[in-house]
This record gives structure tokens, C-alpha cells and sequence, in this order.
């Protein structure tokens, strides 16, 4: 049977920023290849640059958001990891993370962090109570 891997959100994120670094550095790299085209150049040069700068603003993004992470100790591992939103996985060993004692036991699903899911079961929980 094939184990599905979960990854976590902060790096997920941290991995698209240095997605974002490298594309930015080849296009550029690009543009050198291109000079004898100047608007192609510069055009991969500006491309380039943008790309870069975006990747300063995703990782400042994710900085800011790493320090509202709830930190833990991974139940698996043993090793501190961080948290965001309701499910998430461990840095470390992948392993899948709940703090929400509703969750406890259910299959992982990255659904019960959206906002559609919470309201879903506010609405359950109101039709319940009346």
C-alpha cells in the first residue's frame, strides 16, 4: 500500500520562495544569453529581478507567519516543530499534527484548515443545538 506524505505548510511555502529565487536567477542568466537582443534582455533582466523581489516578500510573509506558529514537540519524533491552522504536518517526519480534539483520529485532510469546513460545522453545531 502506497503512503501518502504529508508536508508541512511552512515549508511548503519556504520552498516556493526559493522556487521563486532560482527562476528569477535563470531568467536573468537568460538575459545575459539574449544580449545581443536588447529589449529581450532587458526584458528577462526586469523578469528576473521581479521574481527576486517576490521571493524577498514570500519569505518575509512566511517569517511573519513562523512566529504567530504554535510550537510543539512532534509526537513521533520528539522534535520542536510548528504548526499552522488546525491539521498540519511535522517539519521533521512528516507525520500528521492536530491540536483540535474534534480531529483527533480522523483521516488527515487539509480541508478542516479552511474557513468553508469551520463554517460547515458552526451551521452542524447550530442545527444540533436547536
Amino acid at each position: 500500500m502506497a503512503q501518502i506524505v504529508y508536508s508541512s505548510k511552512i515549508n511548503k511555502i519556504r520552498s516556493f520562495a526559493l522556487i521563486l529565487v532560482f527562476v528569477g536567477i535563470l531568467l536573468m542568466y537568460g538575459g545575459i544569453l539574449t544580449k545581443r537582443i536588447e529589449w529581450l534582455m532587458v526584458t528577462f533582466f526586469i523578469l528576473g529581478v521581479i521574481m527576486v523581489i517576490l521571493s524577498c516578500v514570500v519569505y518575509l510573509w512566511i517569517g511573519t507567519l513562523s512566529l504567530k506558529a504554535v510550537p510543539i514537540v512532534c509526537p513521533n519524533c520528539e522534535k520542536p516543530t510548528k504548526m499552522l491552522g488546525r491539521v498540519d504536518a511535522c517539519m521533521h517526519c512528516k507525520q500528521p499534527l492536530t491540536l483540535d480534539k474534534d480531529l483527533e483520529g480522523k483521516e488527515f485532510d487539509e480541508k478542516y484548515n479552511t474557513r468553508r469546513y469551520r463554517k460547515e460545522i458552526r451551521a452542524k453545531q447550530k442545527e444540533k443545538n436547536q
